[in-house]
């Protein structure tokens, strides 16, 4: 098993730490990675629309923000601490508003923080996808006025990652590559039928990034699905 695992992940070279968690996963951790499917982008859509504009998923009064981690564009930390910058990267991702954001800048926003090298950058357009409304969502979020923020409780590195690590084959992870899990409660807040709404629900999702050695900054790689964060 060990050296099948270790030739498929010599073929893989630009996505060597996802193979890795992933395939140890399969026989220790059980984890599992945001690889959306055309399905689950359609079903995170869906579900990001009605929690913005279906009264009875939303409860008022419109709450205001309350120590959000990240103001609407504001630019992601950098920083070669992990916590600091899964904090960061946490608030920018959830952090947004239809009246004054624009997707695609809020995309880009995120990829400036990127892997430098690219080859993980289509992976994480495709983990982007499970996180941000598509953009006929946003023209119909956009009719609630809807904003949306994330409070962050806590930021771990989770114990499931550093036992990935430990059987990893020597040298496949760079060095400086980790993954910290964010907790925290995700804020929304609209209009409905002339009235000020909003809703909250738990969020938790692991960060994989790589920082130094590797980089002078800390950059970031994948998400995990929002349902399976490492713990």
């Amino acid at each position: 098993m060990r050296d099948t695992l270790k030739t498929w992940i010599s073929t893989h070279r630009a996505l060597n730490v996802l193979l890795v968690v992933l395939a140890l996963a399969l026989v220790a951790v059980g984890l599992r990675l945001t690889i959306p499917s055309a399905t689950d982008v359609t079903h995170g859509a869906a579900s990001s629309t009605a929690s913005a504009a279906t009264p009875n998923q939303i409860h008022g009064p419109a709450d205001t923000p309350t120590n959000p981690t990240t103001a609407p564009g504001a630019p992601i930390a950098q920083t070669t601490d992990p916590d600091v910058f899964a904090r960061s990267a946490a608030g920018a991702l959830f952090a947004w508003d239809t009246t004054s954001t624009n997707l695609p800048d809020l995309t880009e926003q995120l990829l400036t923080v990127a892997d430098p090298s690219g080859q993980e950058t289509p992976g994480l357009l495709l983990d982007l996808r499970t996180y941000l409304p598509t953009p006929k969502a946003w023209t119909h979020l956009r009719q609630y006025q809807t904003r949306q923020w994330l409070v962050v409780t806590d930021v771990t590195e989770p114990a499931e990652w550093r036992d990935a690590l430990t059987q990893a084959p020597d040298g496949v992870v760079v060095e400086g590559t980790t993954a910290r899990t964010v907790t925290g409660v995700r804020h929304r807040a609209g209009t409905w039928d002339g009235a000020a709404v909003s809703a909250s629900s738990q969020a938790q999702f692991t960060i994989f990034m790589i920082c130094a050695p590797a980089y002078e900054e800390c950059h970031l790689l994948r998400l995990s699905a929002s349902d399976a964060a490492l713990l």
